[in-house]
Formats: structure tokens, sequence, C-alpha cells
């Protein structure tokens, strides 16, 4: 329930169920001292469990901490998997305004979490830097008498990073999430722009922030396409050779263009998992050999099999990080509960569309109904088919992606995408930790996380 696993052999679990366990061996004191067995005496476990399990729900007390604001729509890529409904470079008509960003602040400072991350999205959000200028100095006037922990990211591609953003960004301590699939052909071919140098645009601006911002203010996210399957070890060495010490092995969504260029079909769940476990495996050997590298989707879900912590990861909270932990500023003032909510309207679906910035208040927003009932359909626990599934404690909830797929926020769990990926990724887990060095490899992980 709170970050206890144990691996034991197929005899002494037929032991364990058959309840023949020898009660003076080692296999009963480890079990016991896992929170899997408890004697009538054991007060004090049972109230240690109980603590562990305030600490892995902490977070829900601290309420709302990313808030994402989508500047733009506009975006000088045509990336053929693009979630977000792009926008052509020169619509400036889907630019999120100075009285729409001011209205989202002020719900900003509402939340009740010390620790605020602002984070800006797009389209390709340089093209409205002026924006991001205007509500980086915005908050930070305002945080004068808040007085809250902020950190502000801006997610990009990097191909239009210049010297005056990048000296704003030194200046204001911003962060950079960038994007990398791969080698230069393949990353041309998932992302195209004009002039077909979208890699070389990536890596000149990636040199360019590192020299001004310091090499750990940058870091890249990958997305796997059908022309991605057979490269994993090669995305990987990619990463290495420009200096990135980890990798988020990350699958497609059924949101967005990836849906109507059919790119969300290019590869089912199964095949996804062979792509991952062949990475991962590779990526193993390199720290076998070594080469310090995470996965650090392994990390997130490594971090809660071996300890109490949550992450925080918003996709795999439970309940449901969708408004709780992360909310998000659509250019035009609509609110919603998470990314993949936004992108879902662009759709035409705006089932989770919670407000407008211009006609609700911060009460109306966080007690809409499409929130509350996503959150309570959310939670594992007591969720049909989450509640006696042997990953529940590992796992989280998606109600957007089930809504989007089987037309219910609870989902039809023999069919999910979702389930299927998070038991693949667990067995993959389990059976490779049975090579000791493995096990401790992933410890490792698990800490950094």
């Amino acid at each position: 329930m709170a970050g206890e696993a144990l691996t034991v052999s197929s005899a002494d679990l037929t032991t364990l169920v058959n309840g023949d366990l020898d009660r003076s061996g080692a296999l009963f004191s480890r079990l016991r001292a896992n929170h899997f067995l408890r004697q009538p005496e054991d007060r004090a476990a049972l109230e240690l469990l109980a603590l562990k399990l305030r600490t892995r729900y902490a977070r829900l007390r601290d309420f709302t901490s990313l808030h994402l604001f989508v500047v733009t729509l506009r975006c000088d890529h045509a990336c053929r998997y693009c979630q977000v409904s792009r926008q052509s470079a020169d619509r400036a008509s889907f630019d999120m305004s100075r009285e729409t960003a001011d209205r989202a602040i002020d719900l900003l400072f509402r939340s009740p979490n010390q620790a605020l991350k602002v984070e800006f999205q797009g389209g390709e959000p340089l093209l409205n830097f002026d924006l991001i200028r205007y509500v980086v100095l915005s908050i930070t006037e305002r945080n004068r008498q808040h007085k809250r922990d902020i950190q502000f990211v801006i997610t990009t591609t990097l191909s239009l990073i210049s010297d005056d953003t990048l000296a704003f960004c030194r200046e204001h301590r911003i962060f950079l999430s960038a994007s990398l699939d791969g080698p230069e052909d393949l990353h041309n071919a998932n992302r195209p722009r004009p002039g077909a140098d979208s890699h070389a645009r990536f890596v000149a601006g990636l040199e360019k922030a590192r020299d001004v911002l310091g090499p750990e203010a940058v870091s890249a996210l990958m997305t796997t396409t059908a022309a991605s399957l057979q490269r994993g070890p090669g995305i990987v060495d990619e990463y290495l050779r420009l200096g990135f010490h980890g990798i988020f092995l990350r699958h497609l969504s059924p949101y967005g263009f990836a849906l109507k260029t059919q790119s969300y079909q290019g590869y089912d769940t199964a095949r996804w998992l062979e792509f991952y476990e062949e990475t991962l495996t590779y990526i193993i050997d390199l720290n076998r050999s070594g080469v310090r590298f995470t996965e650090q989707h392994a990390a997130i879900i490594l971090r809660k099999m071996f300890s109490c912590h949550d992450p925080g990861y918003v996709d795999l909270m439970n309940p449901s990080g969708a408004g709780i932990a992360a909310i998000v500023f659509n250019y035009d003032g609509g609110v919603f509960a998470s990314d993949e909510s936004r992108m879902l309207m662009e759709m035409g679906d705006d089932t989770f569309r919670l407000g407008s910035v211009h006609e609700h208040g911060y009460d109306e927003i966080f007690s809409a109904p499409a929130l509350l009932s996503a959150l309570e359909d959310s939670f594992t626990l007591s969720a049909p088919m989450c509640a006696d599934c042997a990953c529940e404690p590992w796992c989280g909830a998606d109600p957007v992606y089930h809504h989007a797929r089987h037309g219910d926020p609870l989902g039809r769990k023999a069919e999910s995408g979702f389930c299927q990926r998070m038991k693949g990724m667990t067995r993959i887990f389990v059976k490779a930790m049975e090579d000791p060095f493995v096990a401790a490899l992933f410890r490792r992980w698990a800490l950094s996380c």
C-alpha cells in the first residue's frame, strides 16, 4: 500500500497462499517486516504503515502546484504526432493576452501550495515570448508579498532560442524543457519544419542554452513513434552524445493531430512494451559497463515501489493529479483539469473544461462537477479492477485518457492501454530485479527521482 516490495519464489508464494508458512522462518520475518503480514500484537507496525500511507498522500493536502500557461498555439514545427492542435506561426489570434494572463495569475496565487511551478507551453511558447516576459515579471513582483517558492519552465523545441531570451531566463532562473526524439534523421522526420533543420536547430540551441544557463538547466523529452521502435539503443546513444544523463521513454497519447494523422495507431501497447524492454535492457547494460544513465519513466514507478513517497508525477497520481496537482490556463482563458483535457477540448470534447478565467472564480473552478467526478472515479483503492490489482500501489489513474478512449473516466480496464502498459512495465521491472545488479541499480534510480 505504501512503498513496500518483496520478491519471493513461486514455491514460497504457494506456501504463503496455502497458509503453511513457518512462523519461525526467515520468509515470515521478511513478510512481516515489509507489512505483508501482521501479528495481532503488532500495533506499532500498524501505526507505522498508517504513517507511511499518510506520507504517500501528503501531496493532496498541498493541492495544486503545477500551473501551465498555454501562451500560444502557434508553432514553427509540424510534428505528425502533435497532441495540441497547433496553428501556423503567423496566426497571432491564438496568443494569450495580458488580460487573460492577469486573471490566471490571480488564480495561481489562490493555491494553498507554497511551492508553485509555472510552465509555459504552446505551440511554441517562444513565439509569444513578450507574454512570457510579462507573466514572469508580474508573478515575481506579486510574490514579494506572497513569498512562495516559484519555479519557471519553458517547454520549447529550442529552434527559436535567442540571446535576449536566454539572458532573461538566466536573470529569472527559468529552466528549459526541450524536445529530442533521437538521431538527426529520426528527429527531423518526427518534427518537420521549413528547412528540414529541426535537429540542427535543437543542437545549436542546446549548446547556447547550456553556455548561458548551465548544463542542468535544460532537460529533454522524447516521444516514441512507429519510426522509433527499431531504434531504441540509437536514441539513447544520441542522448549520451549530447550530454544528457537520462531519458524518459514516452509513448504516444491519443489526442490532437496524433489521431488525425493516424500516428497513434502506428503501434499498439504490446509493441511499445517490446521497444521499452529492449531499450531499458540497453540502458542497464550501459550502467553495468560503468556509464551512469537513468530511464526516468522507470525511476518514477520504482520510487513508488520502494518508498512511501509519491514523486508527484501527475499522470501516475492516485487519485488523479488532474486539477489537484496541475491546472491548465489555455490561451483563450479556458481552464482545464490537465494538459490532456485541453487537448481533448481541441478535438471538440469539453468534458474536462472547468471554466474560464474571465467568467469564474477560484471556488467555482475547483469545485466544478467535471473535476470532482473525475477525482472520485479515479481513486484506485475503490475503483473496480484497480482495488484488487497487484500493480495498484505503484500505479495511478488517468480519467481523461479513459474518457477519450472508452467514453467513461473509469474506463474498461481489461481493454485499457494505460493498464496494459503499467502492468507490462512492472512485470519487466520485477523480472529484471532477479539480477542483484539490476535490483541495486533500480533502488538507486528510485532514490534519485
